[in-house]
């Protein structure tokens, strides 16, 4: 073992000067990642002290595991918990599949116009603001004869229905609003893991007499496995993580019963208020949870089919 620790410098070193090209490639990525997310790591003790500007950092009281005790102990705890579990498991359960369906669609289409058409519709909402999303959802759900849902509904005889003041329609809209802005985006990892599967594949099966269904059952969807449970993983980190500007700018007062998450509590008593220390204490708490939704999900996956993300 120590023979390998010695080794890896030189090893190191030899691949840089070999491949310089592809480390120059790498370089932006590996500095954004040290700037952005392994610098400001030192922070995470804000989450065990009595945090204020005045103070810093390293002269603010060490108050240990006070601010996790109020988090825990708080009477809106187990609500804002549960509606972050509930509506990330919604945006799992339909948000993940659907990337993997229009990938395996675009795929299966023979005009190339076509699909290139389509990608290209299916990307163009993922450029967009969630401001600018939030702003077109509002529109279309009016209860005004201005909202193109309600439009229909009264044409049909019904009587409109105000959406985005109901606590039941709350999670839909979340969950529909993200799979339209993001599920074409998604699709790109897919289709590259698709494009590699080699085409011998498909021609024994149509000699064997398999049809479309069966070809995909059968050859396109154990060949991108890998890829899917990769992004499987990496999902399940993010699972008590839901898009903040989505729900903050999309929830109101008469939705809080379900819209209320973790990411708005800590906006709200920890930002708002200024209780940075709470705030952190709360980031550091999901971040937690999400490694260990990482290394059960990795586990699980190496059992079921013998390899995982590491």
């Amino acid at each position: 073992m120590s023979k390998n620790k010695s080794g890896f410098l030189p090893r190191l070193g030899k691949n840089i000067v070999e491949n310089p090209l592809l480390y120059i490639l790498v370089l932006p990525g590996v500095i954004y990642y040290l700037i952005f997310n392994y610098v400001p790591m030192y922070g995470i003790q804000i989450a065990f002290k009595d945090f204020t500007m005045g103070k810093g950092i390293f002269n603010s009281k060490w108050i240990g595991f006070e601010h996790f005790r109020v988090l825990f102990g708080s009477s809106q705890f187990a609500s804002i918990f549960s509606n972050s579990i509930i509506l990330s498991l919604y945006r799992l359960f339909w948000g993940f599949p659907t990337p993997i369906i229009l990938s395996i669609i675009l795929s299966e289409c023979m005009n190339n116009k076509v699909r290139k058409i389509s990608q290209t519709i299916i990307y163009l909402p993922h450029f967009l603001s969630w401001v600018v999303v939030c702003g077109i959802v509002t529109i279309f759900l009016s209860p005004t004869a201005e909202g193109p849902i309600n439009y229909v509904i009264t044409s049909l005889g019904g009587k409109p229905i105000n959406f985005m003041m109901q606590a039941k329609y709350f999670r839909t809209i979340i969950v529909v609003s993200e799979i339209w802005k993001e599920a074409g985006w998604g699709t790109i990892v897919y289709l590259a893991a698709i494009s590699t599967i080699d085409p011998t594949y498909y021609e024994a099966a149509i000699i064997d007499g398999a049809n479309r269904m069966r070809q995909i059952w059968h050859i396109t969807l154990p060949s991108i496995r890998s890829t899917m449970v990769v992004l499987l993983i990496l999902r399940m980190g993010g699972i008590m993580g839901n898009s903040f500007e989505q729900v903050f700018l999309l929830q109101n007062a008469l939705t809080y019963t379900v819209s209320d998450i973790i990411e708005t509590f800590t906006y709200r008593v920890g930002l708002r208020e200024g209780r940075h220390g709470f705030a952190a204490a709360v980031g550091l708490f999901q971040s937690v949870i999400g490694m260990i939704m990482i290394v059960l999900t990795n586990t699980i996956a190496k059992r079921v089919q013998g390899s995982g993300l590491w």
